[in-house]
């Protein structure tokens, strides 16, 4: 370790999962396979491998989502920080944190320190993450919370000092469904005093074969990302799931404005889990539903925002209009 490295890793603390993320694995694959609609929770998509796979989906030329939230902070990052000044940073599911670095970046030429505050279910993600940031800007202190980000909100809330920026970015809160996204966003909003944002990243509503090709790209790394979970499950649990039997399935639901994704099997099985002592059943053409991404217009984030108690105050677009960031603040009165 250089000089430097240790310097910048006193800028940095990392505080632990609440329980174990193994078993909380194994008790929602329990869960989510025995379901009368199959499911598997999306968070389970990000493991190392899977992590890896979705940073070569952004690459992708019909992955137009990150390029345009991108687009939008490289833009726009000094006037979304203008009306928070000397604001910390919040952020839930940072990933790699190539778009956070925009944001930092902005607010280090505003401010002599700046803290930040990621929260995301790997705390070895986290660390690296952290440890990688303090390195490259010295004048940035990060505590990061590892854990689902809700029970963090919840149980342990990283509340900063104000004013705080909260950022959820990538339009990750499509991938819960409306009940839950307000009941996520109330915490939220909970959590946030009047002088507090919370900036909220949604891909917007758009026609059917553009969505349906940016979550089904012609090279197959997107259904590589998605069966992953399957090899996880077999990986970390003693699955016996033969993902040649698998098929990857993407179709948008214009009337729910969601692009839905699926592992469907090809044949009629019994896959084997040994560490969840269970054989689940599959029909020929029976499917696991792996992920839901809802999209928005102006309308629908407007409800959103309401039902959490929260309001509008900003909003930026990408040039082609396919993405859109959106200044939340809690709603007066």
């Amino acid at each position: 370790m250089t000089a430097g490295q240790a310097v910048s890793l006193r800028r940095v603390r990392v505080e632990g999962e609440l329980g174990s993320p193994a078993s909380t694995f194994a008790r929602d694959v329990r869960k989510g396979l025995l379901a009368a609609t199959k499911y598997l929770p999306p968070r389970y998509l990000y493991d190392a491998l899977g992590s890896a796979l979705y940073d070569a989906i952004t690459l992708l030329p019909e992955y137009y989502l990150t390029r345009a939230e991108t687009e939008i902070l490289q833009v726009h990052a000094g006037e979304i920080l203008e009306a928070l000044p000397n604001a910390e940073i919040v952020e839930l599911g940072p990933g790699s944190g190539a778009k956070t670095r925009i944001l930092i970046e902005a607010a280090l030429r505003r401010q002599a320190i700046v803290r930040y505050h990621p929260i995301d279910i790997s705390e070895a993600a986290l660390r690296s993450l952290a440890e990688r940031l303090a390195f490259e800007y010295d004048r940035l202190v990060v505590t990061a919370h590892a854990g689902d980000y809700r029970r963090v909100l919840l149980e342990r809330s990283p509340r900063a000092q104000a004013p705080t920026l909260v950022l959820f970015l990538g339009s990750s809160i499509g991938n819960y469904e409306r009940e839950e996204a307000v009941t996520l966003l109330r915490g939220i909003g909970g959590a946030l005093h009047a002088e507090d944002a919370l900036l909220l990243g949604t891909d917007l509503k758009k026609n059917a074969r553009q969505l349906e090709r940016a979550y089904n790209d012609s090279l197959g790394v997107t259904a590589a990302f998605n069966r992953n979970v399957l090899a996880r499950i077999n990986r970390e649990l003693g699955g016996e799931f033969d993902l040649s039997t698998f098929r990857f399935v993407v179709a948008y639901d214009e009337e729910r404005g969601c692009v839905d994704s699926f592992q469907e099997s090809r044949v009629e099985q019994r896959v084997h889990i040994a560490a969840l002592d269970m054989h689940v059943p599959f029909s020929a053409g029976e499917r696991i539903l792996t992920e839901s991404s809802y999209k928005f217009d102006d309308a629908s984030i407007d409800r959103l925002a309401h039902a959490c108690g929260m309001c509008v105050t900003a909003v930026w677009n990408d040039a082609e209009e396919r993405f859109r960031l959106s200044i939340l603040r809690p709603a007066s009165g």
